[in-house]
């Protein structure tokens, strides 16, 4: 799902913590090199809870829906996060965090140390362990409850000791997740800077990035409210479509403020700018995806640019790699986390718009990485010929059942073979095309054969989709779906809305054109 342009050089930054690898490397060269790296991971840390539900009706006790509660996700958020990001992406991180001792804080510990986090937790006495609650409901959030956590400024003595530990033996890079949430107060900040010159490559994502100027970061990550909060009132960025040439415009300014030597400035659906390189700004692109798709997204970008830059990754390099990360992470709600197996593959494709055997492969390797992350995967099937509201009904619905929707497409060849030598009306590389632009639409892949049941073995969805002119019992593969222990759904199709009718209704209408001889 990543499509990355640059419109920058192709050199390293050559000097100082950067190493010019001679121009535009092999992308999985770079993740090669940084393999094993030891990076420590400073800041606020805090759960995610991910609350997925149907509403079925309104509430007689006021205007609201009634949400089905279906099933609750928990997951690392904050600098815990970002910890998690760079251990999945093959580092060694060290998270230094303050730790409330309660039954979140203990679960929190847990997930990290399976993740391949080693923790050094600064014990807290605070109101607990800060939880984001998030209600999800057909796919959009809508209601968010956060607890605990009022403030998570730890004893300074204890946070510097956590930290020399941390720091021994020397790490490639350190990564400040400073969220205003209170562990990295001015005295640790003030201790910080006395160490600078000692430390590697300084990352800093922070809420309020005129704090860490004075500790000349290697790169800051800060996202556009961040940017615009710290050009005003000077230069105030305009939202909208002039924004990317706005904070090109100001790279000088935007560097002098934050004291970095590198900017990268995120930009949700308009992707990213990179400032600070030996040429232009390197730009890069993405793809848009929901809100509830994009909660940290920057976590992720900022585990790969910091660890592409302290492995000696040249600006468009590191970028890039950014660029995948975070748009691989977001392909459904929960806290993102990108992998190796995500940033790795075939940088020009897009998983949905696989049609041959070998992207079909690199499909499968992505859909498996989401499913080892927990992610729960829907599937349907069908000819999609002239794709109508019933389809797009139905495929949203087919999605807010899950947090990943992979559709098989049925070739020229098998369609004509279930629907008549007339058919299908559109290609299949339209059909591919019309179905991928869809928001709601993961990944489509195409199939050869009348039933997508090597598909089915291959995927192992959790949930099988089919239309409501379908009874579960009687579709050839529910017992497939059923051995492999997934589910089968039927969903209700809107009424009078079907392929064929509508090609009768152009047909019937159709005007003879008449030519004199």
């Amino acid at each position: 799902m990543v499509r990355l342009g640059d419109h920058g050089g192709d050199q390293a930054y050559g000097e100082g913590d950067f190493a010019d690898v001679g121009g535009h490397a092999d992308l999985a060269d770079v993740v090669a090199r940084w393999r094993g790296s030891r990076v420590v991971v400073l800041g606020d840390s805090f759960v995610d809870e991910w609350w997925y539900g149907d509403p079925e009706r309104l509430s007689r006790e006021a205007p609201v829906p009634v949400i089905a509660l279906d099933r609750v996700q928990r997951a690392p958020g904050g600098a815990a996060n970002t910890a998690v990001n760079l251990a999945a992406l093959g580092a060694r991180p060290v998270l230094v965090t303050p730790v409330s001792d309660d039954p979140d804080g203990a679960w929190l510990r847990r997930c990290l140390t399976d993740a391949g986090v080693a923790v050094r937790g600064v014990p807290l006495q605070a109101d607990g362990t800060p939880v984001k609650r998030r209600m999800v409901a057909n796919g959009q959030i809508v209601l968010r409850v956060d607890s605990g956590g009022g403030d998570l400024t730890p004893d300074t003595t204890d946070l510097i000791a956590a930290t020399e530990t941390a720091l021994r033996p020397d790490p490639v890079a350190v990564v400040a997740c400073d969220y205003s949430l209170g562990a990295l107060d001015d005295a640790f900040l003030a201790w910080l800077r006395q160490r600078r010159a000692s430390l590697p490559v300084l990352a800093v994502d922070a809420h309020h990035l005129q704090r860490w100027r004075d500790l000349r970061p290697t790169l800051v990550k800060p996202n556009f409210a961040e940017m615009a909060e710290l050009l005003a009132p000077d230069h105030r960025l305009p939202d909208g479509p002039v924004r990317v040439s706005t904070v090109e415009s100001q790279a000088e300014l935007i560097l002098d403020r934050t004291g970095a030597r590198i900017a990268a400035v995120t930009l949700d659906i308009d992707g990213a700018l990179v400032l600070g390189g030996p040429a232009s700004a390197v730009r890069t692109a993405t793809v848009g995806a929901p809100a509830s798709h994009a909660v940290g997204a920057g976590d992720a970008y900022l585990a790969a640019l910091t660890l592409a830059v302290a492995n000696g990754a040249s600006i468009r390099d590191a970028a890039n790699l950014a660029q995948r990360a975070a748009t691989a992470s977001i392909q459904g709600p929960r806290t993102c986390v990108t992998s190796v197996e995500d940033i790795v593959a075939d940088p020009g494709a897009d998983p949905a718009m696989s049609s041959t055997d070998n992207d079909v492969a690199s499909v499968l390797a992505r859909v498996r990485a989401a499913r080892a992350r927990g992610a729960r995967l829907v599937f349907t099937n069908g000819c999609f010929d002239v794709l109508h509201h019933g389809h797009v009904g139905f495929l949203r619905q087919a999605r807010a059942l899950g947090d990943l929707l992979v559709v098989g497409l049925n070739s020229d060849a098998s369609v004509a073979r279930l629907k008549g030598p007339d058919r299908p009306v559109n290609s299949v590389e339209d059909r591919l095309a019309v179905l991928s632009a869809l928001s709601c639409v993961d990944h489509v892949i195409v199939f050869e054969e009348n039933s997508p049941e090597w598909l089915i073995t291959e995927l192992r969805p959790d949930i099988y989709v089919k239309g409501g002119d379908y009874h579960g019992d009687l579709l050839p593969e529910a017992d497939l779906v059923r051995s492999l222990g997934g589910e089968v759904r039927i969903l209700d199709y809107l009424p009078d809305r079907s392929t064929s009718s509508i090609i009768d209704r152009i047909r019937s209408r159709a005007v003879p054109t008449h030519h004199d001889s």
